[in-house]
């Protein structure tokens, strides 16, 4: 009786196992290279009344731009964008934060992106950005990325 109990226990979890590891690959998480990192200032319609992060300090708005690249010859969805910023001192531009923000699709291939940052205004300029890369993943789930 014991052995046909454990027996039906390893059958349940090997298929729970088989299924987990057919299941992994949607949600795995996919690097994307970042290059060519620029900034510019923001248009003025999107700079207009910035504050700093979680206060209420004056900031300058930059749109961080590059060119991703997708190598896997799927589109990737979600992609978290990170990346150090310094100012012009070496200095932390961005307090303990490398997760910048988001690409929502990223086509295979080389692709353009942008994503908006606030600075503070105190910060001197110009920026120095380090680091950059992106992991997304490589499939929705119900109409969303994962």
């Amino acid at each position: 009786m014991f052995l046909t109990a454990l027996r039906s226990f390893l059958v349940i979890l090997a298929i729970a196992c088989l299924s987990l590891a057919i299941a992994m690959p949607a949600w795995a998480l996919t690097e994307v290279p970042l290059t060519e990192i620029d900034y510019k200032p923001c248009p003025a319609d999107l700079a207009e009344g910035n504050v700093g992060s979680g206060s209420s300090n004056p900031a300058n708005c930059f749109l961080v731009t590059g060119i991703a690249n997708n190598r896997t010859g799927k589109t990737v969805y979600d992609a978290d964008v990170f990346g150090r910023i310094y100012d012009a001192n070496h200095e932390p531009a961005m307090q303990n934060r490398t997760r910048l923000g988001n690409i929502a699709e990223i086509p295979p291939g080389k692709s353009n992106f942008e994503v908006r940052i606030n600075v503070p205004a105190q910060q001197p300029l110009p920026l120095q950005l380090e680091q950059f890369k992106a992991s997304g993943f490589s499939a929705k789930i119900r109409g969303q990325a994962l």
